[in-house]
């Protein structure tokens, strides 16, 4: 007999949250039970069939939740885990995890002391061409791997309503572009390059209408001898139809081979002594980015079905924590700092 569908329920209701919900909505032995938001709850919830409520207390109390899905502003992560901790439910939960790197561990903590999985919603290593990279890389393409470049460009940030439209608290957030958006390629960097040991920062505020800043260079020194470079900038573009599908280029570089990706989800692969060539690959334009939301989600589900591998639980997220301050450090001290 088929086992249950698996329960979900989904904290949120803004922007990022839709993706959330339309993922569920597609993934095999799901159901998707609820919504709960302060605003948009009620809508969103009815275009899928769920039900709705006000808060997620409300939403455990009532509803049969397997996993909660939390996609809601980081300064309610702590609440929002320890709802999932008391009841026993496992948690997703959206990055930053934390505001602050003690919070974030706290949160890691709490999960484990309940005895529930946590796992991080940092989809951007699901993106299909830095999956497709991965499988290069281990298919030995490169040969030694020597350098990452990510040059980040969405071109959102400008004047005194930048990012109003679709995530307005970013606005509001002291640290930006590399607490809340560089997060992502010090992830994906190390799905790519392997563990990180030193950075190096300068960073920047541009938009005198936002608290943090949006635009720095850091320099990552990895555990292999390769090095890495994040270029980023949140005020000027690059060319894409669509700045958000990749938020930017990345280039790969090896002893072997060297492989580019445009701002359309294309892959250049150039071997030694070589002309580039578009490198093809299968991937879906839906959702975010390449439809990663999907994939990370129905990643976790498999975990929880099968039992097999996962990925960025919350302990193994803290890592990223841990770049993410070194680097916030290395640009007030003016200096390179080492991690443990």
């Amino acid at each position: 007999m088929a086992s249950e569908p698996l329960g979900v329920g989904l904290i949120g209701a803004g922007y990022f949250a839709r993706f959330h919900a339309d993922a569920w909505s597609r993934i095999e032995g799901v159901r998707f039970a609820a919504v709960a938001a302060h605003e948009g709850a009620a809508a969103l919830a009815s275009e899928y069939g769920s039900a709705a409520y006000e808060d997620a207390r409300r939403l455990l109390d009532a509803e049969r939740i397997d996993l909660l899905d939390i996609a809601t502003p980081p300064d309610t992560h702590l609440d929002m885990v320890r709802l999932a901790a008391e009841r026993g439910v496992d948690a997703i939960c959206q990055k930053p995890l934390a505001l602050t790197a003690d919070e974030a561990r706290a949160i890691v903590e709490l999960a484990e002391a309940a005895g529930i999985l946590l796992v991080v919603h940092e989809n951007f290593r699901f993106q299909p061409w830095y999956r497709e990279a991965r499988r290069l890389i281990d298919r030995g393409v490169f040969g030694r791997l020597h350098a990452v470049t990510f040059r980040l460009r969405p071109g959102d940030g400008r004047g005194p309503d930048a990012y109003m439209a679709r995530q307005p608290y970013f606005q509001r957030m002291e640290r930006f572009l590399v607490h809340e958006t560089a997060v992502h390629q010090i992830d994906t960097f190390r799905y790519l390059m392997g563990e990180v040991t030193a950075v190096q920062a300068r960073l920047r505020r541009l938009n005198p209408a936002i608290a943090g800043e949006d635009a720095g260079i850091v320099t990552f020194d990895f555990e292999s001898g390769a090095a890495g470079l994040f270029d980023g900038n949140r005020l000027v573009g690059f060319p894409a139809t669509n700045p958000r599908l990749t938020m930017g280029e990345m280039w790969l570089e090896g002893e072997e081979a060297r492989l580019r990706l445009d701002g359309e989800g294309g892959l250049h692969l150039a071997r030694a002594g070589e002309a580039e060539r578009p490198h093809a690959y299968e991937w879906r334009d839906r959702g975010f980015g390449g439809d990663c939301v999907f994939a990370l989600q129905r990643h976790v589900v498999d975990h929880l079905r099968t039992g097999g591998p996962v990925e960025n639980t919350g302990r193994a997220y803290l890592r990223d924590v841990e770049i993410v301050e070194a680097i916030y450090r290395s640009d007030r001290e003016g200096r390179r700092i080492l991690l443990d």
